[in-house]
């Protein structure tokens, strides 16, 4: 089985070669980051691509936004999560698209034996699904809960000001806090809504936009 694997703990990323070595994986390439991920995919197409989640620059969802994006350019890549969250948005998306290929999640702390990661990586390089219980749970959750439930009390000031028009040094005024203290829940807020940095959308007017919504 040959495997692509990304995680920026070089510590990690060596404790994870040695780990797949010995359940009888190929590590083609081990990578840091979320474009090396998607670029070692391409290169090597691999039977199984293995992600952590939160990678470099922003430590949010860059491992799993890559993954998604690998399988796109090489279809039927199947992809097994290792991380220590559960990143609900994009954990949809990508078993969403489970019929394109195998798919796992599971939580690191969860690996106790090496039997269980044999199992998991032959499942999901077979096209199944292996999901870690309390991803599970937290998916349930997600379904039951409104996008804002997230959000501080202050987190869901600071928004609604955002969606009346206020600039950064407006809201401060209104807040009596400083425009840094309004820039940090304003980047909290955008990290809970699931709105990462983007070239193409304005995560300022989607925030707001889902604030309307809810």
């Amino acid at each position: 089985m040959r495997v692509v694997l990304a995680e920026d703990s070089l510590l990690l990323r060596e404790g994870l070669v040695r780990l797949l070595d010995e359940v009888g994986a190929t590590v083609v390439e081990a990578v840091g980051d979320g474009e090396e991920l998607i670029r070692a995919v391409v290169e090597h197409r691999p039977d199984i691509a293995v992600t952590d989640v939160r990678m470099p620059p922003a430590f949010s969802t860059e491992g799993l936004r890559a993954a998604l994006e690998a399988r796109r350019r090489v279809p039927g890549t199947a992809v097994l999560v290792l991380s220590q969250y559960v990143e609900q948005t994009y954990a949809s998306e990508l078993l969403a698209e489970a019929g394109l290929g195998g798919v796992g999640y599971l939580l690191k702390d969860r690996i106790s034996k090496l039997e269980e990661l044999s199992d998991a990586l032959h499942r999901v390089s077979e096209g199944g699904t292996v999901l870690d219980p309390e991803v599970v749970a937290a998916l349930f959750a997600r379904r039951q809960r409104g996008p804002l439930d997230e959000l501080t009390p202050r987190e869901r000031e600071v928004l609604a000001l955002m969606a009346e028009g206020r600039t950064n040094r407006a809201i401060s005024k209104h807040m009596v806090v400083t425009e840094g203290a309004v820039e940090k829940h304003i980047s909290s807020i955008f990290t809970k809504l699931h709105l990462p940095p983007s070239d193409d959308d304005h995560r300022r007017v989607l925030a707001v936009v889902t604030w309307l919504q809810s």
